[in-house]
C-alpha cells in the first residue's frame, strides 16, 4: 500500500501532532507499506526534498504572508495530489484544517480515498477551530465528505459526533508509542546525563541531581507558566534540581522572562525541540504535563513508555492513562502548589510500583506497533469501499 502522509507541518517544526505522523510513518514502512510526506516548505532555505528515518519527504510552496501562503500552499497540495495520482493509494492527513480540505477536493474528484486524522481537543482542537476560523464551517462541511476520520481518543471522538460527522465513517484509534527495550537502570540515567551534557553544557550530569522533563509546544496552556511557579518551590527546597523544557512554540520569550524574574536560570532549561526524545526521558527522573486540556498525549504516553515516573494535570484526556497513585500522579490544573508538591513528593519517594504499572499499562494498550496494524486496515477498508 503507497500511503501519501499529509501534514502541514514537519521536521524541524516539531509538536505532538508532528511526532505522530513521523511515527507513523516508519512503522508504516516496517509492516509493508510504503509512505511518504508532503508538508510545507516554511523556509525558502530549507530543502524541497529530504529524507527523515528513512521516508521520503516533499516540501511544497508556503510564502511567509499570512492568508497568502496559505492559499498558495493549498493549491500546490492540490496540484500535486492531482499531478501524482499514480503514485500513492490513499492519502492521509493530519488536522481537519487546509491540508484536509484540499485533499479532499482533489482526491474526490479522482475517486481516491482519504482518511483524516483528528488533532487536540477542546478549545485546541480541530472542531472548535472550525467553530471560530475563517471558512472553518466550509473546512468541515469538506472533511465529512473524507472516507474516514480518525479519532485519537474518547474526547476527539466525541467532538466529531457532536460536529455530525457520519458516525460510520468514524473510527477510535488511540495513541501509540514504541515501547523501550529494557527497564532503566541508574547507570543507564547517568550515561544518558553525560551524554547530554557533553553537546549541551548546560544540562546536569550529576547523578544525584533530581531532573524533570517536559516535551511539546511551549504555549500558556500547556500550564508552563504554572510550573515554572511550581519550580520555584522546588528549587527552594532542593537546590540541585533541573527542569527541561524541551520544545519551541509561541511562548518562548515570555517563558524566558519568567524564569529571569523568578531567578530560575540554570535551573531550568529551554534548549530547542529534539526529534528524538528517548535520551532525554533516559536521563529524567520524573516527566510533568501541567496541561489545561490534552486528548491522548503522545508525550505522555513516551515518558510511560520509557519508565519514567510521571506527574500530569486532573484532566479528561490523561484520565484516559493514568490512574492517580496507581501510574503516576495527577494534580489539579492551573494550580502551581499541589504541582510543587507532587514534584517534591516524587523526588523523594520510591515511584517503582507506578513506573512498572505505567509501562505495562501502555505495552497493552498504546503500542506503536497496534496504533499502526489499525491505522492500515482503516486505509485498507476504505480502498475496498472505493473499489
Amino acid at each position: 500500500m503507497k500511503i501519501a502522509m499529509i501534514t502541514r507541518r514537519f521536521w524541524p517544526l516539531v509538536g505532538g501532532a508532528e511526532m505522530v505522523m513521523a511515527n507513523l510513518a516508519s512503522e508504516f514502512k516496517r509492516q509493508g507499506a510504503e509512505p511518504f510526506l508532503l508538508t510545507a516548505q516554511w523556509n525558502s532555505d530549507w530543502p524541497k526534498q529530504f529524507t527523515h528515518r528513512d521516508v521520503e519527504v516533499h516540501r511544497l510552496p508556503n510564502p511567509e504572508q499570512r492568508g497568502w501562503g496559505t492559499l498558495v500552499y493549498m493549491d500546490a497540495l492540490s496540484h500535486w495530489l492531482r499531478k501524482n495520482r499514480d503514485t500513492y493509494d490513499v492519502v492521509f492527513v493530519s488536522m481537519l484544517k487546509h491540508s484536509a480540505y484540499a485533499a479532499v477536493t482533489a482526491c474526490r474528484k479522482q475517486r481516491q480515498s482519504v482518511v483524516l486524522r483528528v488533532e487536540g481537543g477542546g478549545d485546541t482542537g480541530d472542531c472548535h477551530w472550525h467553530k471560530v476560523a475563517r471558512f472553518g464551517g466550509r473546512i468541515r462541511r469538506r472533511c465529512k465528505q473524507a472516507d474516514a476520520v480518525i479519532a485519537p481518543s474518547e474526547a476527539t471522538h466525541d467532538e466529531l459526533v457532536d460536529a455530525q460527522f457520519p458516525l460510520d465513517r468514524i473510527h477510535h484509534i488511540p495513541n501509540g508509542v514504541a515501547l523501550a527495550s529494557k527497564s532503566r537502570t541508574t547507570d543507564d540515567m547517568i550515561s544518558a546525563r553525560r551524554i547530554l551534557a557533553q553537546n549541551h553544557h548546560d544540562f546536569t550530569s550529576h547523578a544525584e541531581h533530581k531532573v524533570s522533563v517536559y516535551t511539546g509546544r511551549l504555549t500558556r496552556n500547556k500550564g508552563l507558566f504554572e510550573l515554572l511557579d511550581a519550580w520555584r518551590t522546588v528549587v527552594n527546597q532542593q537546590p540541585h534540581s533541573q527542569l527541561w523544557l524541551i520544545g519551541e512554540g509561541p511562548d518562548r520569550e515570555a517563558l524566558y522572562d519568567r524564569i529571569r524574574e523568578l531567578e530560575l536560570v540554570g535551573h531550568v532549561l529551554m534548549p530547542g525541540a529534539f526529534d528524538d526524545v528517548s535520551d532525554l526521558l533516559q536521563a529524567a527522573n520524573t516527566f510533568i504535563l501541567p496541561s489545561y486540556m490534552e486528548g491522548l498525549s503522545l508525550s505522555l504516553l513516551e515518558a510511560m513508555a520509557h519508565h519514567v515516573h510521571v506527574i500530569a494535570s486532573d484532566i479528561a484526556g490523561n484520565h484516559q492513562l493514568i490512574d492517580s497513585g496507581v501510574h503516576g500522579r495527577l494534580v489539579p490544573v492551573k494550580q502551581s502548589v499541589p504541582l510543587a508538591q507532587a514534584i517534591l513528593s516524587a523526588h523523594t519517594t520510591d515511584n517503582s510500583d507506578m513506573i512498572n504499572a505505567a509501562f505495562e499499562r501502555v505495552r497493552q494498550e498504546f503500542s506503536l506497533e497496534s496504533m499502526a496494524r489499525k491505522h492500515l486496515q482503516v486505509f485498507q477498508d476504505t480502498l475496498r469501499i472505493g473499489r
